[in-house]
C-alpha cells in the first residue's frame, strides 16, 4: 500500500465518525555517520514512517499517532478515545489551496556516498589535529530525505519531499586541569561538499584561545558571535513572538505591536521560503502556505507567530508556523530566522573596544526569567578584547543581561552574516555594557 492510499483510508474512516479530520504522515530515510575520539565510530541507515490523526468530535480535539502506515482502524479508535479529554477545537482546517514552489529538495543529497561522508568527517578531524595535535573530536555527517503528506476533510492536500545534509564537529583540548571546548556545524538542503566553513571556524577558535587572559568584573561591552546569538538570545526572543504566549499575556511584546521596542539597527524576519535553507518548506505541518513574517522592522514589532488553534483563539489567522515534533500535535514554532545585516565589520567592532569581551558560547543561558528576556550564563568559550585586539581566552567568567534592553541600545550590527545550526542566519552583534563577573 502506498503512502497516499494509507492516509486516504485513514481519512475516510475518520470522516465517518468525526466532524473534521486531518492525517499527517512523514517518511524519512536517514544515514548518519558518527565519529568519536578522532575516528569513525558508526555508520547507520534507517527508515521510518510516522502517521498522525487529528480529528474533531463533539467540539473537542482527538489525536493519535502510530509508527508505520497501516492500522487505520486502530489510529481512528485511539483518536476517538482521547477526544473527550482534548482541548476545545477552535481551528478550521485549510481547504485545498495553491502552494508556492519552495526549493527544499536536492537530488544530490541522496547521491552522496557513505564513503564521501566518511571522508568529509575524517578529513575535518585530520585538519583540526594537524593544527592542534592534542584535540579530541566527535561529530557527525548525516543525510536525510523526508516525504511529507497531509490530507484533511475539507479537501486540503499537500505532499512534498525534502532533503537535508548536516556536518557537525566538536573538539576538546585538555591541558592539565584546563579544558577547552570548540565546535561548529553547517546544515543545508543541498549536499555539503567540503568542510572549509566548519574547519575555518574551529581553527579560528583554537587560535584565539591559545593565550589566556582575565577580564575585569563590571559592565563591559560585549560582542556576541553568530553562534552565541543563536544560543543565548534567540530562544527568549522567539518566545516573545509566540502567539500562544502573547495570548496568555506572558510576552513582554504582547501589547507592543507596531511600537518601536528595539534599536533601529535591528531587524528580524521569520521565513520558510528561503531556497534550500534547512528549515524551509512549502507549507507548515497543518497545510498553511509558508510565508515571510516580519517580526521586527528597524526596531518596530511587526507581527506574532501562530498555528491554526492559537490563531483562532486570538481572533487572527495562522502565519504558517504549525509544527509537529515527531508527528505530535501542532505547536507554534518559527522556521528559519534571519537577522538583518548592518554596516560594521567584525574587525571594526573589536577595534572599537578598549576593554571588552567576545562570546562564542554561553553555558546555561536559559536560566532566569526567560520569558522576561533575561539571560545569564558561564562563558564556555570567549575572549578578552584589550586595546582593540583579541588578548586571549577567558575562564571563570559569567555574562548576564536582558535581551530587550541589550537590543534596544545595541551598538552595532555586523555586515556579514552566517547560518548557525540551519535555523538562524545572523551577523555578530555588538551589545552595550552587559554585566560581567570574573573570578580572575
Amino acid at each position: 500500500m502506498t503512502g497516499s492510499e494509507s492516509i486516504g483510508i485513514i481519512l475516510g474512516q475518520a470522516q465517518k465518525v468525526a466532524a473534521e479530520a486531518e492525517v499527517f504522515q512523514m517518511r524519512t530515510e536517514e544515514t548518519p555517520v558518527r565519529f568519536e575520539t578522532n575516528r569513525l565510530k558508526q555508520v547507520m541507515s534507517r527508515q521510518g514512517v510516522v502517521t498522525a490523526l487529528r480529528l474533531v468530535k463533539d467540539g473537542r480535539t482527538g489525536f493519535a499517532t502510530i509508527s508505520g502506515q497501516d492500522g487505520a482502524g486502530e489510529i481512528v479508535a485511539m483518536a476517538l478515545e482521547t477526544a473527550p479529554f482534548g482541548a476545545p477545537a477552535k481551528f478550521t482546517l485549510p481547504a485545498r489551496m495553491e502552494y508556492t514552489g519552495v526549493e527544499v529538495l536536492d537530488p544530490g543529497v541522496e547521491k552522496v556516498s557513505v564513503e564521501e561522508m566518511m571522508g568529509l568527517g575524517q578529513g575535518l578531524i585530520d585538519r583540526l589535529k594537524a593544527h592542534t595535535p592534542e584535540i579530541v573530536c566527535e561529530g557527525a555527517v548525516a543525510k536525510v530525505v523526508a516525504e511529507v503528506r497531509l490530507v484533511n476533510s475539507r479537501g486540503g492536500a499537500v505532499s512534498f519531499r525534502k532533503s537535508l545534509f548536516v556536518l557537525s564537529m566538536e573538539g576538546m583540548v585538555t591541558r592539565d586541569t584546563d579544558m577547552l571546548f570548540v565546535g561548529d556545524s553547517e546544515a543545508s538542503c543541498r549536499p555539503i561538499r567540503d568542510n572549509e566553513t566548519v574547519a575555518r571556524s574551529i581553527i579560528d577558535q583554537l587560535e584565539h584561545a591559545r593565550r589566556r587572559a582575565s577580564v575585569s568584573s563590571g559592565r563591559l561591552p560585549v560582542i556576541f558571535t553568530p553562534r552565541c546569538v543563536a544560543g543565548a538570545l534567540m530562544m527568549p526572543l522567539s518566545m516573545g513572538f509566540n502567539g500562544k504566549i502573547v495570548m496568555q499575556g506572558a510576552s513582554p511584546l504582547g501589547k507592543k505591536l507596531g511600537e518601536k521596542v528595539f534599536s533601529d539597527q535591528f531587524s528580524l524576519y521569520e521565513d520558510a521560503t528561503i531556497p534550500f535553507a534547512a528549515r524551509s518548506r512549502p507549507c507548515d505541518d497543518e497545510g498553511v502556505p509558508s510565508q515571510r513574517n516580519v517580526l521586527i522592522d528597524r526596531g518596530v514589532v511587526g507581527c506574532f507567530l501562530y498555528d491554526l488553534q492559537t490563531a483562532a483563539l486570538a481572533g487572527t489567522r495562522s502565519t504558517g508556523n504549525g509544527s509537529r515534533a515527531t508527528g505530535g500535535l501542532p505547536v507554534t514554532q518559527p522556521s528559519s530566522l534571519v537577522i538583518g545585516e548592518g554596516k560594521t565589520s567584525f574587525e571594526d567592532m573589536v577595534k572599537d573596544m578598549r576593554e571588552g569581551l567576545i562570546v562564542e558560547e554561553l553555558m546555561g543561558a536559559e536560566q532566569g526569567n526567560v520569558l522576561g528576556g533575561d539571560f545569564s550564563g558561564n562563558v564556555l568559550l570567549g575572549y578578552k578584547v584589550e586595546g582593540g585586539e583579541i588578548a586571549g581566552r577567558v575562564k571563570d567568567t559569567m555574562v548576564s543581561g536582558n535581551i530587550y534592553e541589550a537590543l534596544r541600545d545595541i551598538v552595532a550590527v555586523g555586515q556579514r552574516s552566517r547560518w548557525v545550526g540551519g535555523m538562524l542566519k545572523t551577523p555578530p552583534l555588538y551589545l552595550p555594557r552587559l554585566s560581567v563577573v570574573s573570578k580572575g
